[in-house]
């Protein structure tokens, strides 16, 4: 081996056999991230390849362990002041991508870990691709995740290799594909076993540069991506706009440059893509989307406590067999790689719990996701008691029994005689003030909040509830777990509805005030849904549960005060067999062979209302949001949360809150808290006293202060 050089975050060594192996490492990192200030180091870099006359081929590989190149660094946007800043940030990294796929050696990209964004544009650049077979290697290009496009070349080389259909696919919902998909779709060329991944690729650059592949279409696919190609574009507009409602400008865009670069040409869709990207990375979408995107980041490098370092979860234990108690066990099983012992007061509980891991294990299996083998074992890493037989080694038990205080005390005082001396136990209530729970414990310093969200293994957010006696190392060991186990942890103080369901609760209230007012179920659900909530208000109350809500609401409004009252309507619909969708009947039909959501007209009758559509809509979303909003504040007054960030991280993973919109806090400063507080002043005297602002909104507006600095 010769012609090493020294420390950079591209390192070039030139074997003996005259192939080039470019590592990827960049110092201080643990993932490869491209950015602004390596331009002339790649360009030194290329200048001393297209020297080197003896060269027969190239290889890009990672240094690092677990990724390949994890996309452009995302803070290079954020420093951008113009749209032509942003515009000419694309054209860098367009120009070394072009300049590395026209060179005349082959250049071979040898993938383990993530490609993603950037790194698989710089794949994509590259005239071949050897993936590992390794769970970790995905690849994808998530730009419209942060509001944005692939902008060094990514919308223009991806048609012409996996086709325009695959690759729109891919763009517009940021789905990642694993290398077995990747193989299917022509996106790579080659999957082999890690250990022989950089051998692999030298042999492929050794057979000389390979021809350009075309998409693998069949004859429908063929008709689509040639004479019918406006029917697949304008399909993919509406199937993507379905869901966006035209709240995501990057869509449009997406399939507009597309179009572009396939009817005019390479190089006018490269154009084009780079003054898109420009336009996009201005909007205030991609820059909610993109300060979403560094919070969570931030997040998960906190421990959650000052100071203090987590105790590894060895083993953890589950309390209830329920729906709630398998989602625990199997994300504990599944993510965070731990075995999980079990407890239900019956067999059939237990029957229930394995057989729901088993329901969320197999589609892996079908999707080739997961080997047999590794399903089995993974069944095995769950076993079951109706007593506490096998709970003695558990360093953390999650309780996921019913909503009764006296039943969740005698669960602490189980745990505390039955698992070791430094078992954490920790509560799903979602109502329970955890003081309470704590209240008769032995070791209150090891009772803890952790209130995850239905369904389980789908919702990214886990509420870490402490109380006064919660000691550090518990939170700090808490908060690891979750993260182990895929979540996005917020830690928040002990209080009624914590603070997910304590924002929901006026929002929701809200709602059910404009249905009893006349305002059709369908008009209401289908405004907040515009407005950017996944679903509408009404709908939600379905899916929760009206017992479950009507339970909920006294609690909150004992321990809050009026602002919390509930309008008197859950009991009419409880007394009528209305649970929602769990007893098939409730705000809409359930069970009907229709197509689409039937509103269940009944329901108007029992409240004694003629449905009328009379407000505007514009008023519909301020009376439901406003509370929501002004909840939060009070959050942030009362030390519920810890900072605006996390308030606003809580409400997009917890409740849906629209993300392009970036929470709670963040949008409460692109209206402007003095614009909140005037309107939320103006319905005080219209509707009722539940809307007078919080004094910290009171005292910010005063002063003319965001919750933000920037």
């Amino acid at each position: 081996m010769a012609n090493a050089e020294t420390k950079s975050a591209f390192q070039l060594d030139i074997r003996d056999n005259g192939i080039g192996v470019i590592t990827i490492d960049v110092p201080g990192e643990s993932m490869n991230t491209l950015k602004a200030t390596f331009a002339d180091e790649v360009a030194d870099l290329m200048a001393r390849i297209e020297r080197e006359s003896g060269l027969k081929g190239l290889v890009f590989i990672s240094g690092k362990p677990s990724s390949f190149v994890a996309g452009a660094d995302i803070r290079m946007i954020n420093e951008c002041e113009t749209a032509a800043d942003a515009e000419s940030l694309a054209r860098q990294g367009q120009a070394l991508f072009d300049r590395l796929e026209a060179m005349k050696i082959p250049v071979i990209a040898a993938i383990h870990g993530p490609a993603l964004g950037g790194g698989l544009e710089l794949a994509l650049a590259c005239h071949a691709r050897v993936v590992s077979d390794s769970p970790k290697t995905v690849l994808g290009v998530p730009e419209v995740q942060l509001g944005l496009l692939p902008g060094s070349g990514g919308t223009q080389r991806l048609p012409r290799l996996v086709g325009v259909q695959n690759a729109l696919t891919l763009m517009l919902t940021g789905k990642q594909l694993r290398p077995k998909q990747a193989l299917k779709m022509g996106l790579v060329d080659e999957i082999v076993p890690q250990s022989i991944l950089l051998e692999a690729a030298i042999k492929l650059a050794l057979k000389g540069k390979p021809k350009k592949k075309k998409p693998q279409l069949n004859l429908m696919g063929k008709v689509l991506e040639g004479p019918m190609s406006s029917v697949l574009y304008k399909k993919a507009r509406e199937q993507a706009q379905k869901k966006a409602l035209g709240n995501y400008p990057a869509i449009d865009k997406i399939i507009d440059t597309v179009m572009h670069g396939m009817s005019k040409g390479m190089q006018a869709g490269l154009e084009y893509e780079a003054k898109q990207f420009g336009e996009l990375a201005m909007t205030e979408v991609s820059y909610q989307l993109r300060n979403i995107f560094f919070a969570t980041t931030e997040i998960k490098k906190e421990t959650g406590a000052e100071g203090v370092q987590p105790d590894k979860v060895k083993k953890a234990g589950v309390l209830g067999g329920g729906l709630m108690g398998g989602g625990i066990a199997h994300v504990s099983i599944n993510k965070a790689k731990v075995p999980v012992r079990l407890k239900d007061i019956n067999q059939e509980g237990i029957k229930n719990a394995l057989a729901y891991h088993h329901k969320l294990l197999l589609p892996k299996v079908t999707r080739k996701i997961m080997r047999q083998s590794q399903l089995q074992q993974e069944l095995l890493m769950l076993t079951g008691t109706v007593d506490y037989s096998g709970f003695k080694d558990t360093d953390i038990v999650v309780e996921a029994v019913f909503e009764d205080l006296g039943l969740k005390q005698q669960m602490v005082a189980d745990i505390e005689a039955n698992a070791a001396k430094h078992t954490i136990f920790a509560t799903n209530t979602s109502s329970l003030p955890i003081t309470k729970i704590a209240a008769k414990a032995e070791r209150p310093e090891q009772v803890i909040g952790l209130h995850y969200f239905s369904p389980v293994e789908k919702m990214p957010l886990a509420e870490i509830i402490t109380h006064a006696g919660t000691s550090q190392q518990t939170i700090a060991t808490t908060v690891e777990f979750a993260k182990r186990q895929g979540k996005t942890p917020i830690v928040v103080r002990d209080g009624a509805g914590f603070y997910v369901n304590r924002i929901l609760a006026p929002y929701m209230n809200e709602a059910a005030r404009l249905l009893l007012a006349g305002e059709p179920i369908e008009v209401l659900d289908q405004t907040l849904v515009k407005f950017g909530f996944p679903v509408g208000p009404i709908t939600l109350l379905d899916e929760v549960g009206i017992d479950v809500a009507g339970k909920v609401a006294p609690i909150l409004s004992d321990e809050l005060g009026d602002r919390f009252k509930a309008p008197d309507a859950f009991s009419k619909l409880l007394d009528d067999g209305r649970k929602g969708r769990k007893s098939n009947k409730g705000f809409y039909v359930y069970g009907s062979k229709k197509k689409g959501k039937e509103v269940d007209s009944s329901v108007y009758r029992l409240f004694g209302i003629t449905p009328a559509a009379k407000l505007d809509k514009e008023i519909m979303i301020e009376r439901c949001v406003l509370p929501m909003l002004n909840e939060a504040a009070w959050c942030l007054q009362e030390e519920i949360i810890r900072s605006p960030r996390d308030g606003d991280i809580g409400a997009i993973f917890g409740i849906g809150f629209p993300p392009f919109r970036g929470g709670p806090f963040r949008y409460m400063d692109s209206l402007g808290v003095k614009h909140v507080v005037e309107r939320l002043q103006h319905y005080a005297e219209t509707e009722g006293e539940r809307f007078q602002p919080c004094q910290l909104l009171l005292d910010m507006a005063a002063a003319g202060e965001s919750f933000y600095t920037k």
